[in-house]
């Protein structure tokens, strides 16, 4: 991610329709991510959910447009014994803001790992204020969207927007 950042981003494309609007504002999926946190009732904290999305579009990226991979996910990594060997499917990519690619801090990584993560990337409290907001649009989304409440990835997801909501009171 980092190695990414640092490429020279003159001339890329930049963030919007074909990049799935990563890169961009979340606040693009501003009416879809209140359907889905009012569509999730009572199974999670609406209130916070809704505190943590309006932290996020408060916090409008004013930096430099970079790299930004777009869908960061364990399925796009490749491990050859124990080590980070590549990083695929860059089919979302483009230049601007580098937020959307944090949200594997909640989906990969666990409390102390995700701070090991967080210290490592060095990006500041506005960066990581819109990504909490792209992994609890992406898990609400996914969780509101799930025809069976019991499917595995619903207690995954669930799992993530609760890890979100604790570390947006822990952080602000």
């Amino acid at each position: 991610m980092l190695a990414l950042q640092r490429c020279d981003a003159t001339d890329g494309p930049a963030a919007g329709a074909q990049s799935a609007y990563r890169g961009a504002s979340p606040a693009h999926y501003d009416d879809e991510t209140h359907r889905c946190i009012e569509a999730l009732g009572g199974r999670i904290d609406n209130e916070r959910a809704t505190e943590v999305w309006q932290a996020a579009l408060a916090r409008e990226y004013r930096g430099e447009p970079v790299w930004f991979h777009g869908d960061l996910s364990r399925n796009n990594l490749l491990v050859d014994g124990g080590e980070l060997s590549a990083v695929i499917d860059f089919g979302t990519s483009g230049v601007g803001d580098p937020a959307c690619d944090l949200t594997i801090a909640w989906t990969l990584f666990r409390a102390e790992s995700r701070e090991v993560f967080r210290r490592t990337v060095g990006q500041d409290d506005g960066t990581w204020a819109r990504a909490r907001g792209w992994a609890l649009w992406k898990s609400a989304l996914t969780v509101a969207n799930c025809p069976n409440p019991e499917d595995e990835l619903v207690a995954i997801h669930l799992h993530v927007i609760n890890e979100v909501l604790a570390d947006h009171e822990r952080l602000t």
